[in-house]
């Protein structure tokens, strides 16, 4: 024992300063605990992070775990069945009144008693008809001949050219290019562009798929070539006349895909309306965005996602994809459903305003009643109130990307209700990543990039053509026929309506 009191307090001084250093190493440990546990919960969260709650596009989604939507509050089942519903029109073959070759079926003898049938009456008559293709047909060669003449009174050479009255308008052109004197025509090309183009097939099933259903053999690389013989029509007058009409449009979506060539990433960006589709290539820069030739002289309502490339575009007004907004704020709402009340309450807000702007624009109204507009702001504040405030104190990398998101609610309140203010404008910037997206197909069925940044560029300008024609209706063989014949299609208005 100790019996000598400095001896004593210095072992208490001794066991006190222990227990501060065992309490400093619980609190240590404690905060690892804790750190640990943070980090473990950011990457469950960005684990279970999918196409719907996140910017990853749908083909990045597994499909053995891919998960259905949580249901918002102002969503609701239609309780519809899947297919057709009872009640609505039916469609089926109609049979025709002229076929090709006809065959009777007549009943030989009595079913009852064996006695022939030659000469009996008839009861009935059943009609069945089979309707099928014709065997390939072999193709068909029309051949030009040019013929010289010397003159007889001064001995010169008369030629004529090669694109002479008498071709006309169909073979003109590809009678009269330099090259092979065996050439293909435009109904040839027209196939194999549709096939390459319309159809995003590689080059070497394209090929193999022309010679089944047209008897014509071609090579590889007349199929690739195909569609740079399409854009250097198209980039005559086609492009420059759709820039001209896009720029004057008074609602406008943009967006931007990647797509890689020859394994370095570019970017393919579109302009487009209802009825019209431009693509253009470059990277993501603001100069790369104006090289499109429509945005910079736009003046109208151009709705887009959240990049910051497209704010040097001051002089449209912009509008915010709600449907990008909607996947920001389930990822909050999924990572912490309790803490993040404020993200649901949001998401229910803007599906609230876009059920009334879909019912006043249904109504033929030009806007919205002050009240019901004064209702949807006094809910997007107030659900920024309450993030805010669930917040303010909160540590962890999903509070931070919490006080971001309101952060951008709050400076961009005009630009995302936008919808709700103009009923000119749509909710979602769905029409721009519908005609971006064969950007996709394509890259995916030629084995996951672009061989070369000229066929990413060539693809660009034919699709662009392609779907502007089918947006106004017509069949993309049909417009195809006539680029290599007569010349490009042209949409003749921003809209069918003009």
């Amino acid at each position: 024992m100790v019996s000598d009191p400095a001896s004593l307090a210095a072992l208490v001084e001794q066991l006190l300063a222990r227990v501060t250093e065992l309490e400093s190493t619980l609190a240590q440990r404690d905060l690892v605990i804790a750190g640990q546990a943070e980090r473990i919960a950011e990457l469950e969260r960005r684990l279970s992070g999918d196409s719907s709650n996140s910017s990853r596009p749908p083909s990045s989604d597994a499909p053995w775990d891919k998960k259905p939507a949580k249901k918002r509050s102002s969503r609701s089942q239609s309780g519809r069945k899947p297919g057709k519903q009872p009640g609505t029109s039916s469609s089926s073959r109609s049979l025709s009144d002229d076929p090709d070759d006809t065959f009777v079926i007549i009943p030989p003898r009595c079913d009852g008693c064996d006695a022939s049938l030659a000469g009996a009456p008839e009861s009935g008559r059943e009609r069945r008809q089979v309707v099928d293709v014709a065997p390939v047909a072999p193709p068909v060669v029309t051949e030009y001949q040019r013929v010289s003449k010397i003159c007889v009174c001064c001995g010169v050479v008369s030629t004529p050219d090669w694109d002479a009255e008498i071709i006309g308008d169909d073979h003109a052109d590809v009678v009269a290019s330099p090259g092979s004197p065996v050439r293909l025509g435009p109904e040839t090309l027209a196939r194999a562009a549709l096939l390459t183009c319309g159809h995003y097939l590689p080059v070497g099933r394209s090929r193999q798929l022309l010679e089944a259903l047209t008897g014509i053999e071609v090579s590889a690389g007349f199929l690739a070539g195909v569609r740079g013989r399409a854009a250097r029509k198209l980039e005559k007058k086609f492009l420059p006349y759709l820039r001209d009409l896009l720029t004057s449009a008074p609602v406008l979506h943009a967006d931007e895909t990647t797509g890689r060539t020859a394994g370095t990433p570019s970017y393919v960006h579109v302009a487009c309306t209802e009825y019209l589709t431009l693509l253009h290539v470059g990277g993501r820069t603001k100069e790369d965005i104006d090289a499109g030739g429509v945005l910079p002289a736009f003046t109208g309502v151009l709705v887009r996602d959240g990049y910051a490339g497209y704010e040097h575009l001051t002089g449209a007004v912009h509008a915010w994809c709600g449907a990008h907004l909607l996947r920001d704020l389930r990822s909050i709402s999924d990572g912490d459903p309790d803490g993040q009340l404020w993200a649901l309450a949001m998401a229910d807000t803007l599906l609230a305003a876009q059920h009334a702007a879909r019912v006043a624009r249904d109504t033929g109204a030009d806007t919205l009643d002050p009240v019901t507009l004064a209702r949807i702001r006094n809910h997007y504040l107030g659900a920024l109130a309450r993030g805010r405030d669930d917040n303010q104190n909160s540590r962890g990398q999903l509070a931070t990307e919490a006080r971001t998101l309101i952060g951008r609610f709050r400076r961009f309140e005009d630009m995302i209700l936008r919808f709700a203010t103009d009923l000119t404008v749509p909710f979602t910037n769905n029409m721009a990543e519908r005609a971006v997206r064969p950007v996709k197909i394509q890259q995916r069925t030629s084995g996951g990039t672009w061989r070369t940044l000229t066929g990413l560029i060539d693809f660009a300008v034919v699709q662009s053509y392609l779907d502007t024609a089918h947006k106004w209706g017509l069949d993309k063989l049909d417009a195809l026929h006539q680029l290599f014949t007569t010349g490009a299609w042209l949409p003749p208005a921003l809209t069918p309506a003009e």
